[in-house]
């Protein structure tokens, strides 16, 4: 196992682990916000989804490279990633395409990861994903960061107090995801209907996540209505936010923005054609970046 890596900046402390460099721990005031990966409800705390958000239709797609065959969220999250560079404030991890990842995923790439403290309660995540081969190289990237809620410090506050808070009231369709992991998006709910926020109790994850597109200002926080504590993300460059909680009760909400999303069953099965695709040219690199803000 890899030495975990810490950054501190006044009272923020952000540490990562390298296998699959995965933010494993955000503290304020020595307050613990991120999940812990209780496995009795979910084991990881914020993986990396790479170079598919959600799923493919039984794990498969065609490419014009040859098939791709990979598990939810993608390979990144399963391999450790290297060191590339590192200062006070701020980590750089990279993973590079290999022969078995070219078994999985039949295009050559390298993704780097930035976790950076930008302020005292603020912790930057940056993917920039190169294309390294000779052909056009389609992708999705997305983060999976989850938070304890209630959140450290909150005082008799339960799940069902806090909401999701938007930047102005707006009102925005959210397809239904099946237990196969395959969104329908002909079974839709208009959620919020015309406010800025919404109130969260744990049958809102009874079907998977709230798949939110085109938030306003994209920025969303995640707030408890009695302690006025929480954590804010914004995403620019993410046409996506995924909002899930396990749904066996867990005491976590997970904030996930996406380029793209899980298969949908009206959606075909070639690769470079799913929703959400971005397409690298040989050579060229895409980079997208959203920030956490513990409040």
């Amino acid at each position: 196992m890899s030495e975990l890596i810490s950054l501190n900046m006044g009272n923020l402390t952000a540490t990562v682990d390298p296998m699959g460099a995965q933010l494993c721990s955000l503290k304020l005031n020595q307050n613990e916000y991120l999940w812990q990966g209780n496995p009795a409800f979910w084991s990881r705390r914020a993986p990396i989804l790479f170079p598919i958000v959600g799923s493919l239709r039984n794990g498969r797609a065609e490419s014009a490279q040859g098939p791709c065959t990979m598990g939810r969220h993608g390979i990144a999250r399963n391999y450790e990633h290297s060191i590339e560079n590192r200062d006070e404030f701020s980590v750089t991890f990279e993973l590079a395409s290999n022969k078995e990842t070219l078994e999985a995923y039949p295009f050559r790439f390298t993704l780097k990861t930035t976790y950076s403290l930008v302020s005292e309660r603020t912790l930057s995540q940056t993917f920039c994903v190169a294309n390294d081969g000779s052909v056009p190289m389609p992708f999705c990237i997305g983060g999976h960061p989850a938070f304890n809620v209630p959140v450290p410090g909150a005082v008799d506050e339960s799940f069902e107090d806090y909401v999701l808070k938007f930047e102005k009231p707006w009102s925005c369709m959210l397809p239904t995801i099946g237990e196969d992991g395959l969104m329908r998006r002909d079974e839709l709910r208009e959620c919020p209907a015309g406010a800025d926020f919404v109130q969260i109790d744990h049958r809102c994850f009874d079907h998977d996540a709230l798949v939110f597109s085109d938030v306003p200002e994209r920025r969303l926080t995640l707030l408890g209505a009695k302690s006025n504590h929480g954590v804010q993300i914004d995403f620019p460059g993410f046409k996506y936010l995924g909002v899930w909680s396990a749904v066996n009760d867990a005491p976590f909400v997970a904030l996930e923005p996406w380029t793209g999303h899980t298969t949908a069953c009206d959606e075909g099965d070639v690769f470079e054609e799913k929703v959400g695709m971005t397409i690298l040219q040989p050579g060229e690199s895409d980079t997208r970046t959203f920030s956490i803000t513990l409040l």
